[in-house]
């Protein structure tokens, strides 16, 4: 059988030692001074007196009285329930501190600077030489990849992409007509910059809409696998610095996201709807285009979407409708039910 662990070492470098105090400090919480070091992280019900844990879901508290960790992020209103034994780094934000304590353990691995033999770098391309370019890729001629960027197996760069640095682009990911800021992790299976989904209707067919525009990948964006963004028609196709799609997504052509949006598995986003900032998508929902989704609202699993949404609104069910009135309908339809029975 095989030892459920976090961080195992058939797949994860760990750095460290780290002391106490540089844990607290990453973790941007306020702990008692002792002279402890730690080795890693792992759950409350695993974790060793040498690893560090956390407690964000309230729903876990028992645990966090049997835990054996030798010190908890906790959020102040928890922190009289850690353990004697445990250190309690107290933090308003746990979940936060815990995911930068997890990094300082198990940071990224570093690009390993140079071309695999079996790659292909066209002429004219442009590859800094601190980045890693890895088997199976092609850069093809007019790609720039910037410094410390790595570049998967089997990638395909197109001509005239743009990758900044300290990218991270997995395996059998392909660019086209794309310009990548900084930070941006394109995981494996990925499609961004195709030709989008725009035709015209004849009586004797369709015909074809030139996809003329960019995708534009702004700086910290992550996009999910297997996740697909169509390059705009007339305009360029935008996913604004900071936002996460998840696995799975399907952004068409000209659609502009804003700063820090979050995007769930499966969810469509039919061309040319705009969101803006902060906008939070739930799986398998699905936009119709030319919309406007306001900032900071959230678009419940599985909505329908067919109208513009306000900022701020929470919208649920399809047609979608805010949830107040969806699940007030849900109720009424169960009363009546039983009533028939």
């Amino acid at each position: 059988m095989v030892e459920a662990t976090a961080g195992n070492a058939r797949f994860f470098r760990r750095s460290g030692p780290y002391p106490l105090a540089v844990v607290a400090g990453v973790a941007g919480g306020i702990a008692d001074e002792r002279d402890l070091i730690f080795e890693g992280v792992a759950p409350l019900q695993t974790a060793g007196p040498n690893e560090v844990s956390f407690l964000d879901n309230r729903r876990y508290a028992s645990a966090l009285g049997r835990t054996l960790a030798g010190a908890v992020i906790v959020h102040p209103d928890m922190a009289g329930r850690v353990p004697v034994r445990t250190v309690a780094i107290v933090t308003t934000d746990p979940y936060a501190a815990w995911a930068r304590v997890a990094a300082l353990f198990y940071p990224v691995p570093p690009a390993s600077p140079g071309i695999h033999p079996s790659a292909i770098v066209a002429e004219g391309a442009i590859v800094d030489p601190s980045a890693e370019i890895g088997p199976l890729s092609v850069i093809e001629a007019g790609a720039e990849i910037g410094p410390n960027s790595r570049i998967g197996p089997c990638a395909l760069i197109g001509s005239g992409v743009i990758v900044g640095r300290d990218c991270r682009i997995g395996a059998h990911v392909s660019l086209s007509h794309a310009i990548l800021g900084a930070r941006v992790c394109v995981y494996p299976g990925a499609r961004v910059g195709q030709e989008g989904f725009g035709f015209a209707s004849t009586t004797d067919g369709f015909v074809s809409v030139p996809q003329l525009g960019r995708a534009i990948l702004e700086d910290d964006v992550e996009v999910g696998a297997n996740t697909t963004i169509d390059r705009g028609s007339s305009r360029d196709t935008v996913i604004g610095a900071g936002s996460r799609l998840d696995n799975l997504v399907q952004i068409g052509h000209n659609v502009i996201l804003g700063r820090c949006c979050v995007i769930v598995a499966q969810v469509g986003i039919s061309g040319s709807t705009v969101l803006d900032d902060f906008v939070r998508v739930g799986g398998q929902a699905g936009m119709a285009g030319h919309l406007r989704i306001g900032q900071g609202a959230e678009i419940g699993a599985q909505a329908g979407v067919i109208s513009d949404v306000a900022p701020g609104a929470k919208i649920l069910g399809s047609p979608a409708q805010p949830m107040k009135d969806f699940f007030r309908q849900i109720a009424t339809l169960k009363k009546l039910t039983k009533r028939e029975g």
